[in-house]
């Protein structure tokens, strides 16, 4: 694709790897047919290739406009285009750069500013979220029933074993995880205290950044990924073998610190190795004897592999064969890589759209007549059991 970025954006750091990354797309349209929102809307401007022309119109100064920025808003990030890409085309980042750019030039009504900014203001706030969960909790019998299934009642997590091996990994907790669902960490820390892992909960870390990032407040984003690495720092210093994740989403911006803060003449060296030392879960049990594993007392379940796993950290497969190997029959489920349409605070903003892939992802899910459902990340946990009838787990909790 030939390119002429304009004077404001073209001699840019994000400039160069924007013009980088367009010069890659040879329209081939591969993209769309993996695209979610182009299936459902059957638009070029919704699909990849249209939107990236959409964000090279924007790079090279024509005119955008809240419609541009429609189409931008309705694309849920979820990277099945780059893996279709024959070219190796990253979307994602093109997308990153783009949205950041655009919010600049385009002013949103007052009340979808209101909306992202109560997002941002709560949703990374470890405190600020559980206190909110908890008064959701409260009033959930007055909800409608849409609401009510929206709000997971409260679990208690099992004891978190000892550091006792000389083995260790550090577990980043996040933001809303350890108030929607604090079984999962637990869970992972006691499957890898039987292997002979310690994992280290991290004090003074957070947020991952991937919430402010992906709603274009880039400097919010990049400021909790900061305050990550230092927390991480001197564990890293002491020999932590890896920073592990049980969401995937976190999991996949933990390993993009690299490129989002490499031209940071403070944190580049650091975040490359964060970034090199970040796994997902799934990642640290592959390498492992898993014999010391209870077998398993659910027979038939269906594994919904997030986004950010499968397309994102290109880790398809990896699940799917931890489970089997460990004796769980899997369900079929028709077309896999297609999003549940959580992607993040998508569910809230696109509502519309986030319902009617969640309503084709249960169908896909269920239709093996599974026991239960499995996922790899917080986000679509918590999107697939608003609209499933049997119950919803992260996979390590079923080990």
């Amino acid at each position: 694709m030939q390119t002429r970025l304009a004077d404001f954006v073209k001699d840019t750091p994000e400039g160069r790897e924007a013009d980088a990354i367009l010069r890659n797309c040879v329209h081939c349209g591969f993209c769309t047919a993996a695209c979610p929102t182009y299936r459902l809307l059957g638009d070029e401007s919704d699909g990849p290739r249209g939107r990236i022309y959409l964000l090279k119109q924007l790079l090279e100064g024509q005119k955008v406009t809240a419609r541009t920025q429609l189409h931008l808003d309705r694309c849920l990030s979820c990277r099945a285009c780059e893996t279709t890409c024959p070219s190796g085309v990253r979307y994602g980042r093109l997308a990153d750069i783009g949205r950041d750019i655009l919010e600049k030039k385009v002013r949103r009504p007052w009340l979808q500013r209101l909306q992202r900014l109560a997002l941002r203001t709560l949703l990374p706030y470890r405190e600020r979220f559980a206190l909110l969960l908890t008064l959701a909790r409260l009033i959930r019998p007055m909800l409608p029933a849409a609401l009510r299934a929206k709000i997971p009642p409260k679990a208690s997590a099992p004891a978190w074993p000892a550091a006792r091996h000389t083995r260790r990994v550090l577990l980043l907790e996040g933001c809303v995880q350890p108030a929607l669902a604090p079984t999962i960490d637990a869970a992972a820390a006691n499957v890898l205290d039987r292997i002979g892992i310690s994992a280290i909960r991290v004090e003074g870390g957070g947020c991952c950044g991937a919430l402010s990032y992906h709603l274009a407040a880039h400097e919010e984003g990049t400021a909790f990924m900061r305050r990550n690495i230092d927390a991480l720092w001197p564990h890293i210093e002491q020999g932590a073998e890896a920073i592990v994740s049980t969401a995937s989403g976190c999991g996949l911006m933990l390993k993009e610190y690299a490129d989002v803060l490499k031209h940071d003449p403070v944190y580049a060296a650091k975040a490359e190795r964060v970034s090199a030392l970040t796994r997902d879960i799934g990642e640290i049990l592959a390498g492992e004897d898993l014999s010391s594993l209870r077998s398993p007392s659910i027979g038939r379940i269906a594994f919904h592999s997030p986004c950010t796993l499968q397309h994102g950290q290109r880790l398809n497969g990896l699940v799917e064969g931890l489970l089997s190997g460990l004796g769980f029959e899997l369900a079929p489920v028709d077309q896999p890589y297609l999003c549940c349409g959580s992607a993040g605070t998508y569910s809230l903003l696109q509502p519309e759209l986030s319902g009617k892939l969640l309503a084709e992802k249960i169908r896909a899910l269920e239709q093996g007549g599974p026991e239960c459902i499995a996922t790899a990340n917080i986000g679509c946990w918590a999107h697939l059991r608003s609209g499933a009838t049997v119950p919803v787990y992260h996979w390590i909790e079923l080990l």
